[in-house]
């Protein structure tokens, strides 16, 4: 079964896909966003929220969202809980 975890205002991502969810304050990955936004490679799920956490998916697509990374983290490590008591 695919885990799906939410990542704000009903938005929702396949975990088998996340490379990385990485803070977007460090100047690289300020310039990583502002190329995918560019290129079309940008998925923006913040509602038009600050955004808090990137998460760099295995097609190269970035999706924004506007939880912290270590909420996303937490849920993603949940969700890998519940499917190995399956």
């Amino acid at each position: 079964m695919t885990g799906l975890i939410h990542i704000g205002f009903g938005n929702i991502v396949n975990t088998e896909k996340i490379v990385a969810i990485v803070s977007p304050d460090s100047a690289p990955v300020k310039r990583l966003v502002q190329s995918a936004k560019e290129s079309g490679m940008a998925i923006d799920a913040t509602q038009g929220r600050k955004t808090k956490a990137v998460l760099v998916m295995e097609n190269s697509q970035l999706v924004l969202s506007a939880l912290l990374p270590e909420t996303i983290a937490g849920r993603a490590q949940a969700e890998g809980q519940d499917t190995d008591e399956a």
